[in-house]
Order: structure tokens, then C-alpha cells, then sequence
């Protein structure tokens, strides 16, 4: 998409320490950054997700890749940031940052490509305001809805040092703890990456 080269690169894993680290901001859009959010949007479409965030591929840098599907329900009210940005996908946030969160809360159930198999409800603001960087399109600063805000907050928890399941009620990650064990289990053996076979 940006660049010439394209690989796809491993997934780091539940109990991989990049993934407890905050990522280091991204000091201007260089090849090598362009270059990077290509292999992350290959790696992304290569293991099935909408999302990730450089900690996931092992690089500690607030860059996050995005594929929010753009088809929406006909009675939907999209909001600004899904009218806008739904038809760049995929792109690459350099910097995000939400600036404001909505009143406005649901559930919906989330996993991850770093905790492979689980997926489990997170309560999350509906609506967020985000101001970053779009690779190829420049700054932005606009309120998102839907799945696209949804997908912001949880890649930007990565960015953070967080994963979805330390946002889980207590009674949701006790019905996933067997999962995240048996999952760091197999991390260990496998210096917690996944490959794409």
C-alpha cells in the first residue's frame, strides 16, 4: 500500500512483555515507518483481524493499523469519523490520541490477535474524539462511532500497555482465565509469537 516491500511478520502473544510496554511516539512519517505499517497491514489481513498496533508485532512505536469493514446497516447514523475514514481503509494512525470520550456506553464482545481464541465482552464509550496522523491523507481530528471507535480505543489500549482482557468484569475474566493460562503455557514454549503458517 505504501511501500514496495511486504512481509508478514509474527504476532506477539499474551505474556509478551512489548505487550505490558508504553509505546514510544513516532517522530515523523519515514520510509522505514511506511514501510512498517505495510507489513503490519499485510500481517493484519494475513491473520484475519481489523485491527493492530505496532506492541503487537513486536515494536514498541504508537502507529496502529485499521481494516474496519465499510458496510453499514442502511437505518445507521454514521458518525463524522466512520463517513470519513471508512472509505480510506486500511490505513495507518501515527499518534493517536483520543481527546475526549462520549457519555454513551455498550457492550460487545472483543478479542484479539494477541490473545488468539478468546474473546469475551468489554464495556467501552460508543463515541470517541481522535486526532492523529493518516498516512497518505494527513492530520485528522474527528469524533468516531461504532465499530471504528471501538477498534481506536482497543488498539490505543496496545499503545498503552493494556489488552482487552485486563478491561474484563471480574466474573468475564474468570470465565476466560483457564484460556489465558493454557495461552501463556504455549507462549512460553513458542517465545509468545505466532506465525502465519
Amino acid at each position: 500500500m505504501f511501500g514496495s516491500r511486504k512481509k508478514v511478520v509474527p504476532v506477539q502473544t499474551y505474556g509478551s512483555p512489548v505487550l505490558k510496554t508504553l509505546a514510544a511516539p513516532v517522530n515523523g512519517i519515514t520510509p522505514e515507518i511506511m514501510t512498517l505499517a505495510d507489513e503490519m497491514i499485510e500481517s493484519m489481513f494475513a491473520f484475519d483481524g481489523i485491527g493492530l498496533a505496532a506492541p503487537q508485532i513486536g515494536i514498541s512505536l504508537r502507529l496502529v493499523t485499521l481494516a474496519i469493514p465499510n458496510q453499514l446497516p442502511d437505518d445507521y447514523e454514521p458518525s463524522p469519523g466512520e463517513l470519513r475514514l471508512l472509505p480510506l481503509m486500511p490505513l495507518a494512525l501515527v499518534n493517536p490520541v483520543i481527546l475526549s470520550f462520549g457519555k454513551d456506553k455498550s457492550l460487545y464482545e472483543e478479542g484479539c490477535l494477541s490473545v488468539p481464541e478468546i474473546y469475551a465482552e468489554v464495556e467501552r464509550p460508543t463515541k470517541v474524539m481522535l486526532q492523529a496522523e493518516i498516512i497518505g491523507h494527513g492530520p485528522v481530528m474527528v469524533e468516531c462511532g461504532g465499530l471504528l471507535s471501538r477498534c481506536i480505543q482497543h488498539e490505543i489500549d496496545h499503545l498503552d500497555g493494556k489488552l482487552f482482557v485486563e478491561r474484563l468484569t471480574p466474573d468475564n475474566l474468570n470465565k476466560v482465565k483457564r484460556q489465558l493460562d493454557r495461552l501463556y503455557e504455549l507462549g512460553q514454549k513458542n517465545k509468545f509469537q505466532r506465525t502465519k503458517k
